[in-house]
């Protein structure tokens, strides 16, 4: 039987309960941030994200982590100021590949979370105080592919190179070619070739900086046409990975294979430079072959 006239419970929770709805609206899930902390790949110790951005993205234990384009041209030129230049639009899709997801639909989740059209972005500005062109490749966009986009980035920052008259610099990062445009991404591989020749013309200095990592079509093509070769600490560069060539000869490869350290003393890489001094590392060789003014090797 329901009693008449009886007062309207209150709700359980006390005074506190007055303040909650102000409360939840001052301290929100958008003051802590999923992104705050990042685990150091290597000892599996977490580092406070705005520490690692103060050191460059190297880890206490030195590892050089991946960082993005923007992230990269930042720190490369002085101050950070540098002009962007456009990199120029392709045909989207030519050959209308699907690998189960369309290639269309591949690009656009790409684009949307790196906030750009593709890999390649491009600077002009100062290294410690010398000109130059810096294109940078991304690998967090699609692995860094090479395709044609990537390819006619490359050959719009040599030919800003040469109309400014000043060196070009290129950061690389990719695992190879981008298999969802066939022929057409290996047809870059020659092209960006030709654009350093172009280069050469000019007596204009090319110079190769190789982060981790840098294979396959990269390797075969621009990233080894440099007049100086720079790597990060631990970059792996090769043409194939360790993997496939350990399944492919049948034997363990030795400690360190295809690492920067080992092919600086194999005579493949000119000097490995840690990641806060390659600025001024870059400006003093540019410094140096733009005083010359000698014809590229």
């Amino acid at each position: 039987m329901v009693e008449k006239n009886k007062p309207p419970q209150e709700k359980r929770g006390g005074w506190l309960s007055r303040f909650a709805p102000g409360v939840r609206k001052i301290v929100s899930r958008r003051d802590t941030p999923d992104n705050l902390w990042v685990k150091d790949p290597d000892s599996g110790e977490m580092l406070y994200r705005s520490d690692l951005e103060g050191s460059l993205w190297v880890t206490p234990s030195g590892r050089h982590m991946r960082i993005d384009a923007p992230t990269r041209l930042r720190f490369t030129f002085d101050d950070g100021q540098y002009e962007s230049i456009d990199t120029p639009d392709v045909p989207e899709d030519p050959l209308k590949f699907s690998d189960g997801k369309p290639y269309r639909e591949r690009l656009a989740a790409a684009r949307k979370a790196a906030g750009r059209k593709d890999t390649m972005a491009i600077g002009f500005g100062e290294l410690d105080g010398t000109p130059a062109v810096v294109i940078v490749q991304d690998f967090s966009f699609m692995g860094g592919s090479l395709g044609m986009a990537a390819g006619e980035a490359f050959i719009a920052a040599a030919r800003a190179a040469v109309d400014r008259g000043v060196p070009l610099v290129c950061f690389t990062a990719a695992g190879g070619a981008r298999m969802q445009e066939g022929a057409l991404s290996l047809m870059q591989m020659a092209r960006t070739t030709l654009a350093i020749q172009d280069l050469k013309a000019a007596q204009l200095p090319f110079v190769v900086v190789l982060t981790d990592p840098t294979t396959g079509g990269v390797t075969a093509s621009y990233a080894m046409l440099g007049d100086v070769h720079l790597a990060e600490p631990g970059a792996l560069i090769g043409f194939a990975g360790p993997r496939v060539i350990e399944a492919t000869i049948r034997e363990k490869l030795p400690p360190g294979f295809q690492r920067a350290e080992y092919l600086q003393e194999k005579g493949m890489v000119d000097r490995v430079v840690a990641r806060s001094e390659l600025p001024v590392v870059l400006g003093q060789i540019l410094s140096m072959l733009m005083g010359g003014r000698r014809r590229a090797a």
